[in-house]
């Protein structure tokens, strides 16, 4: 799979929303993080619904000089370079922990990063590596594409009925992808909904908006079927 469409910002087809999820940093297992809860009542059926939280924001910054990338790769920690396939240094931290692709032209693509501030802090960093390399990097230009969150909404939904519902919003092809995408356009989010991933933000108050638009067409279009056949099992 091409690593450029790994970081696509929002996925818009069932094989980009499966190549989204995979570039994710600990590909789907990023997406189970647990959920914070608004109220104190049940956050399934009847309570109130749960808060997204960011599991990955992708971000670019210009250090504003040419990089020889063999050499880093060679000399720097963490660092991989294989030209054939990709055409960037992969270099990783561990705290925080992300990943940063580094071009010969002097942008890097940050990912990972779970706040805005850790993003910065790992840009930072990964700028002061290439410093103890011999460069003079100046970090310019920092720029949030995406902030990926994740939300646990605890209650079965009927994808089916909700497309057919939302069909100028929504597509759902479970053979091809096990999720319903949502394009939302106000806030501009794409919304897969299975274990609810919203993508696509530059900023969390368009993620929280967004929630707050989605989650009662959610409820909406719940499967009260299969709330009632778990309440029957012993």
């Amino acid at each position: 799979m091409d690593r450029n469409q790994a970081f696509a910002s929002q996925p818009f087809t069932p094989f980009q929303a499966q190549a989204f999820v995979d570039g994710l940093p600990g590909r789907a297992e990023a997406l189970t993080v647990p959920s914070k809860h608004r109220g104190d009542g049940d956050s399934g059926i009847s309570g109130g619904s749960a808060m997204p939280d960011i599991v990955n924001i992708q971000a670019t910054v210009n250090v504003q000089c040419r990089l020889d990338l063999k050499t880093i790769a060679m000399h720097a920690r963490n660092a991989e370079y294989n030209p054939r396939r990709f055409s960037a240094v992969i270099m990783r931290i561990r705290e925080p922990k992300t990943t940063s692709l580094i071009f010969a032209s002097g942008k890097m693509v940050v990912t990972g990063a779970k706040s805005e501030s850790d993003s910065r802090l790992a840009a930072r960093m990964f700028g002061h590596a290439l410093q103890k390399l011999g460069y003079e990097p100046k970090l310019t230009e920092y720029t949030v594409h995406n902030m990926t969150a994740k939300c646990e909404v605890q209650l079965p939904i009927h994808l089916e009925r909700l497309a057919s519902h939302h069909p100028g919003f929504s597509s759902y092809e479970p053979e091809l992808f096990p999720g319903l995408i949502y394009k939302m356009i106000r806030p501009k989010i794409v919304i897969l909904i299975f274990a609810s991933v919203l993508t696509g933000a530059k900023r969390r108050q368009d993620i929280d908006q967004a929630w707050d638009m989605i989650y009662p067409i959610i409820q909406e279009f719940r499967n009260v079927s299969s709330v009632s056949s778990e309440n029957n099992d012993v």
